[in-house]
């Protein structure tokens, strides 16, 4: 703590901090203001929260569902601004028990509209008393005639009180009578005193600011000389706040207070507010050096508090002149300046301004509003009314209940929906993984590991890769974290890929899998497995570690196998919902990355997710909403576009969103890194969602808003907000599928691709032959496939004739059994781009089998609205699968055969293209 700090406090005067702002409690700043002593409380106002909220974009992600559930301007302000109060109140609750509830208090003011109305205002004190909940809390009434009966009324209500806008000694000593009636009316009805306090503030600069301009325009007139009347500017508010606190101690040191005092009553403290110096002539802490005494409290805007800081003098100044103090008010008397006439003027003046601000402020808030709900355009109506019977059904409560019904009548599919909705609460139940996570990786880089490996599929894949792409690689106390790379696809060459990446000696393989029997995870697995047995012989469990849920095939396959650890993972969480637990902590831990930060980043929007939170503060339920009623309307492609930091988020959403909702014939598609076109390109069936960071695409977003197409933008440059992007769009996906009316938590058309990969390999086992049909067309090595004749002179023009059997409202998938490589991605960008071009349609890539566990269900049991390109090639090079009997070029194309089973048996447009060993350059149209 400063010493000056320190001997303010000494002396008995309390610092508050006028000021409050979302940043400063997000940051850390108010807090660690808090613990170094500079402030022992806080007061606003509605100029305050205007500044706060128009100059920056602190508040635009809590004002955007308010603003699409089509709240009122004044609706937004007092829930922003009750948030705010609550997580300072929250801050400052150590202090207000250590001081014995002396500090630590915050204050939050009723409607500057109200200032004329007793009633309204007891009535709204009430209301925010009860909203806010905090004991810690001050209401701010104002001083006005018609405010002293509410100041009584709240006070008799157990309610503390901040009075503000006190200019005259007069009024003061009518709201210290305010304050003690409404503690006698306490007392006589029986009712405890001991809990509440208020503070009377006592506005200060303001009155020199008047009173200065007076003396000036007296000598002006020719009525004082400049010598005279400078001998008397900036004294007045110092000499009316000293006689105010002759005052105090003489109403607070009466028998009547110390009866009540008997009871537990506690003073009414003065409180200096208004002390920034206006005028540039006087000292810039004149106003806090001035006023130090015992029992008040001085209440600072930023630029005094840093003053203050750094040349404030500290020293009992407010007892010392007080004669003097009479003589000067006695003087501007004798001069005509009438102080009740100034003080009485200065009230008016100051319900004016805050009402003024207040009017700004909702005139901010109403801009705000209209720029957010006119990037929904054509969806705005309906999201504001989906939103309004979600507040009607209490459908986040039920939500919140597991409530199977939202999502299923079945009786079977609800049972299992009530297994799958742990991962609701796992920003708080993962915190008990961090311990045993830090320490293990403390263990691994201490034993020389330098690299990470994790063999996944889908959920446990996903979640993992988007970590070290937005986050990269950390340290881990003081070593290097682990570097970690993905592998998901049994491409060979994308094996041999990770096999070259990973020295075998100082790389810990993950096997990641939930259920424990995903095959391409057992392939992975064995075959990394028999190159550390080579290598390390019966040490090489310790190059090892597994993450898999209690009782599954894995978990017994690493204790036979001495595995260095096992992570059992939460089996009431689906896997793609578990970036929160096991399978997405453990890798995060490996990476660096701070578990405690990252967990706490998702319960700040698990906070705002709560079954408390009104439905149209709700991120993820309005979110939900307007991804539901975009598909109800047609517009089921969600388009992302992402900023630079972003990027890697898309592919983890497209499973998520994918998976979870293509079912029943419906579903909506994810489309992500498709290239850009103008705006006037786009379809009636798109919904843009931009995850911003720098703001690179604003232009274009402006031009999709221009041309009516509704965008959604979610802004946020802090990469461990990651973990809570993670939270708001599992809510929100769960929300939108039940709208839509399928269950978010099953996959019912996976299995069927799997069955039919199964039963090639068994062919392929006793045949030696993986069946496929005759190809319809063939030509320079290149093979197509279909269940319909296609013919043209050239790859190219089958492709074309394929295209035309789409219509509008489709979508084109490139599903590619291909190794995902840079080199691959701009080929296959550039046929997606020209696909794009002839069709005007979405278009999407996926690389095989990694697909499979994200959008193959949509493809499969969602609306039949895409045309489906598969593309298979021969591996250049085929690797072994130890024990299975099989190569991973093998294991691919079994995969790419049932997928395309698949898709035919439900009726979808389909052709495969098999390459050969032609390459991929012939795509290139």
């Amino acid at each position: 703590m400063s010493n000056r700090f320190q001997q303010l406090m000494q002396v008995g005067q309390s610092l508050w901090y006028d000021n409050i702002q979302r940043s400063l409690i997000k940051n850390g700043m108010l807090k660690r203001m808090i613990e170094e002593g500079e402030i022992r409380g806080i007061t606003s106002n509605p100029t305050i929260f205007n500044l706060a909220i128009s100059k920056s974009q602190d508040y635009d992600s809590a004002i955007a569902p308010m603003a699409w559930a089509d709240w009122s301007a004044e609706q937004i302000f007092y829930q922003l601004a009750v948030e705010d109060i609550q997580s300072a109140a929250d801050l400052f609750l150590p202090l207000y028990e250590k001081s014995d509830r002396a500090d630590g208090y915050v204050s939050l003011e009723v409607s500057p509209y109200l200032a004329r109305d007793a009633q309204a205002t007891v009535r709204e004190a009430l209301e925010l008393w009860k909203r806010v909940d905090r004991p810690n809390l001050m209401i701010k009434i104002p001083a006005t005639r018609e405010g002293l009966e509410a100041i009584r009324e709240s006070i008799a209500q157990g309610i503390n009180v901040n009075v503000t806008l006190i200019f005259s000694l007069e009024r003061y000593r009518e709201v210290i009578e305010a304050y003690l009636s409404g503690l006698d009316q306490r007392v006589n009805a029986g009712l405890p005193v001991d809990r509440i306090a208020s503070v009377a503030s006592f506005f200060v600069s303001r009155v020199d600011t008047k009173v200065d301009a007076l003396l000036e325009k007296l000598i002006a007139e020719g009525n004082l000389t400049e010598e005279e009347a400078c001998s008397l500017m900036g004294k007045t508010a110092i000499a009316n706040a000293k006689l105010a606190y002759q005052i105090f101690k003489e109403t607070f040191n009466s028998s009547r207070f110390k009866r009540l005092a008997e009871k537990g009553a506690r003073v009414q403290r003065p409180l200096w507010a208004s002390t920034s110096t206006k005028n540039p002539r006087y000292r810039d802490v004149l106003y806090v050096e001035e006023l130090i005494g015992p029992l008040t409290v001085n209440t600072v805007p930023p630029q005094t508090l840093d003053a203050f800081r750094d040349h404030g003098n500290v020293s009992l100044t407010l007892e010392e002149g007080v004669e003097e103090a009479k003589s000067h008010l006695a003087h501007l008397e004798h001069l005509g300046i009438s102080m009740s006439m100034v003080t009485a003027q200065l009230e008016e003046e100051g319900v004016k301004a805050f009402a003024d601000s207040f009017s700004t402020l909702l005139q901010t808030l109403t801009q705000r509003k209209e720029e957010f709900n006119s990037s929904l355009g054509p969806l705005a109506r309906a999201v504001s009314q989906r939103v309004k019977v979600f507040e009607e059904t209490q459908f986040i409560v039920r939500f919140h209940r597991h409530d199977p019904f939202l999502w299923s009548s079945i009786p079977e599919e609800q049972e299992e929906i009530r297994k799958r909705m742990g991962w609701l609460e796992a920003p708080q139940t993962s915190r008990a993984l961090v311990s045993a996570i830090e320490q293990f990786a403390q263990e691994v880089v201490e034993a020389g590991f330098t690299h990470a490996v994790l063999l996944g599929m889908g959920g446990s894949s996903l979640a993992p890769e988007v970590l070290r792409q937005v986050l990269g690689v950390g340290k881990i106390g003081e070593h290097p974290a682990l570097d970690l790379l993905i592998l998901d696809s049994t491409d060979p060459a994308q094996v041999l890929a990770v096999e070259s990446w990973s020295p075998v000696e100082r790389t810990l393989y993950i096997v990641s899998s939930k259920s424990g029997t995903t095959i391409e995870i057992t392939a992975f697995m064995e075959y990394f497995w028999k190159k550390a047995v080579d290598r390390f012989g019966s040490e090489a469990g310790a190059h090892f570690i597994a993450i898999t849920d209690p009782g599954t095939k894995l978990e017994k396959i690493a204790k036979e196998r001495n595995f260095r650890k096992v992570f059992l993972a939460d089996p009431t969480v689906g896997g793609r919902n578990s970036a929160l637990t096991a399978f997405g902590l453990v890798p995060a831990g490996l990476l660096g990355i701070n578990l405690e930060e990252f967990l706490s980043r998702a319960e700040q929007i698990s906070r705002e997710c709560r079954p408390q939170i009104p439905a149209g503060r709700n991120p993820g339920l309005v979110l939900g909403a307007i991804l539901g009623e975009s598909a109800l309307t047609g517009r089921d492609k969600v388009t992302l576009l992402t900023d630079a930091l972003w990027q890697p988020l898309g592919a983890w959403l497209e499973q998520l969103i994918a998976e979870s909702s293509g079912k029943r014939g419906k579903g909506i598609v994810p489309v992500d890194l498709e290239p850009l076109y103008p705006a006037d390109v786009y379809g009636a069936d798109r919904l843009f969602v931009y995850l911003r960071s720098t703001g690179e695409k604003d232009d274009f977003v402006n031009q999709l808003v221009q041309g009516n197409h509704p965008v959604v933008v979610i802004t946020t440059n802090d990469p461990m907000d990651l973990a809570g992007e993670f939270y708001r769009w599992e809510v929100a996906t769960a929300v939108a599928c039940s709208v839509i009316g399928v269950n978010s938590f099953d996959q019912p058309d996976v299995q069927d691709n799997k069955d039919r990969s199964v039963k090639k390999i068994q062919n392929f086992h006793e045949t030696g032959v993986l069946e496929q049909e005759k190809p319809v067309w063939e030509k320079y090595g290149v093979q197509v496939f279909s269940t319909s004749p296609i013919d043209g002179l050239s790859l190219k023009e089958v492709v074309m004739r394929f295209l035309q059997n789409a219509t509008q409202g489709d979508y084109i998938a490139i599903n590619a059994y291909l190794p995902r490589t840079p080199e691959m991605q701009t080929v296959l960008g550039k046929l997606r781009t020209w696909i794009q071009q002839l069709t005007g349609l979405p278009t999407t890539l996926g690389f095989g089998p990694r697909f499979l566990h994200s959008t193959g269900q949509l493809h499969k049991g969602g609306a039949n609205n895409g045309l489906f390109l598969q593309i298979t090639a021969d591996s250049q090079t085929d690797v072994e699968i130890p024990g299975m009997n099989l190569t991973f070029g093998q294991l691919e194309r079994a995969q790419a055969l049932g997928d395309y089973e698949s898709l035919v048996a439900r009726g979808r447009r389909v052709i495969r293209i098999h390459l050969g060993k032609t390459p991929p350059e012939i795509l290139d149209f």
